[in-house]
């Protein structure tokens, strides 16, 4: 990190390509499937992905469709409400199984994972600083939708990859604190997640470097 908390800020554009998910499946493709497949609500829900599910899609012999790699990140591309669009998910998680993503939501995929730090990655999409970038990539009335042209210009921070694990594991602590309160008082439930999202936005706002 640089002196004054400053940091080099990159658009997504010059660090990688965009990928939408499955194309030309129908409503059958999805009943009886032989192959793994990521829901919507699976990339909404989890910062990490959910590798662990039974969800299925039918994948014919040779057919050409695009799978999901170890440091992908996942967005849903459409909501409601702009504020919901472009939730992120990261495959944290290296496999040997082919995974499929809806066609719902899209991938960006890093040019090279040397300097990244999936784990860093599936907290610093969720964080204030970012999610604002990208609720502002989103239009429409009654729908709106992630433009990934102008998802190109989100900016994030490049810091050390040591940087990044030391972020990551602090953060990974608090996140786990809040997942673990599954049965509790709604009041304690909620203290835990201010807490984490709190130290999350606190260790992920950075200010650009100026020249």
């Amino acid at each position: 990190m640089l002196r004054g908390g400053q940091v080099e800020l990159l658009p997504l554009g010059e660090l990688g390509v965009f990928y939408g998910g499955l194309t030309g499946k129908t409503k059958d493709d999805f009943n009886g499937g032989n192959s793994k497949f990521i829901t919507y609500k699976n990339v909404y829900s989890n910062i990490a992905l959910d590798i662990d599910v039974d969800d299925r899609v039918k994948i014919e012999e040779g057919e050409k469709q695009r799978t999901i790699e170890y440091g992908d990140v996942l967005f849903t591309g459409s909501s409601e409400t702009p504020d919901e669009c472009g939730f992120s998910s990261v495959l944290t998680k290296r496999t040997d199984e082919e995974l499929y993503l809806n066609s719902f939501c899209f991938i960006f995929r890093f040019n090279d994972l040397k300097n990244v730090d999936p784990e860093f990655m599936k907290h610093l999409f969720r964080s204030k600083q970012i999610r604002y970038q990208i609720g502002k990539t989103a239009s429409g009335v009654t729908r709106f939708n992630v433009s990934k042209q102008m998802m190109q210009k989100v900016k994030i921070p490049i810091i050390p990859i040591e940087e990044q694990k030391r972020i990551a594991s602090v953060l990974d602590k608090f996140y786990a604190i809040n997942k673990d309160i599954i049965i509790g008082l709604p009041a304690e439930i909620e203290a835990r997640h201010k807490q984490y999202v709190y130290y999350r936005d606190k260790l992920l706002t950075f200010k650009e470097k100026t020249a």
